[in-house]
């Protein structure tokens, strides 16, 4: 289905919705990224709502719900697929996330930290090194903040000169940088599939493990992956 098709589709599905599930719904928009799993080969995030604004209790939130059509049209592309019941049914779980955030006011004060921080992050700015975990989790291990995705792995012992990651299924090997303690946050560059932001491999410091701390020099830096399997 093209993308213009699509956008038709999902505007005709909110119009079916009863209105008192859109409250505090801002927009519902439609997206051409693709968005892989982090973990699972031919996974992928169809939908999102992003909190917008919010007065600190939670009943006053806006929020934004987002449809990738990368993302439908990547699944379909693996065989039978019905765009339409995927569609409500996408539409249909990323609205009770809505309501889930309006009932969790703690979770949504979280989620605007770890923004805040990635945005530091990206700016070049010091940030806490932990504050992915604050995040959206989406498997073991893996946080996802905005579009970044943040993959938390311990170097182990020894100083090892590269780490193998898996990545919407396939592993891949790091070249890590030498001479450098953790916490490290490293842009991994050569994914197959990448996300529409980063991918970041962090290694955090020992001190770090298990609880959040603020200050203390962070290492950000590219790092080149290598596809170890088939």
């Amino acid at each position: 289905m093209l993308f213009d098709d699509f956008r038709a589709m999902i505007e005709r599905l909110v119009r079916e919705v009863p209105r008192g599930f859109l409250d505090g719904i801002a927009t519902v928009e439609v997206s051409p990224k693709t968005v892989p799993h982090p973990v699972r080969a031919d996974v992928y995030t169809m939908g999102e709502c992003i909190p917008l604004e919010w007065s600190g209790g939670g009943a006053d939130l806006q929020s934004q719900v987002v449809l990738y059509h990368g993302s439908f049209a990547a699944l379909a592309r693996h065989g039978d697929f019905d765009w339409r019941e995927q569609a409500w049914e996408t539409l249909s779980h990323e609205l009770r996330h809505h309501l889930e955030w309006r009932a969790r006011a703690d979770a949504l004060e979280a989620f605007d930290w770890a923004a805040e921080q990635n945005f530091a992050r990206h700016e070049g700015q010091p940030f806490d090194p932990a504050f992915y975990r604050s995040g959206e989790r989406v498997a073991d291990g893996v946080y996802r903040v905005d579009d970044d995705v943040f993959i938390e792995r311990e170097a182990g012992s020894g100083k090892r000169q590269t780490l193998d990651v898996a990545w919407h299924g396939r592993r891949y090997r790091v070249l890590m940088p030498t001479g450098v303690p953790p916490p490290l946050f490293l842009t991994l560059e050569g994914l197959e599939e990448p996300p529409p932001g980063d991918a970041i491999l962090v290694i955090p410091a020992a001190a770090s493990l298990g609880q959040l701390f603020r200050g203390g020099r962070v290492t950000t830096a590219a790092a080149n992956v290598e596809p170890i399997d088939a």
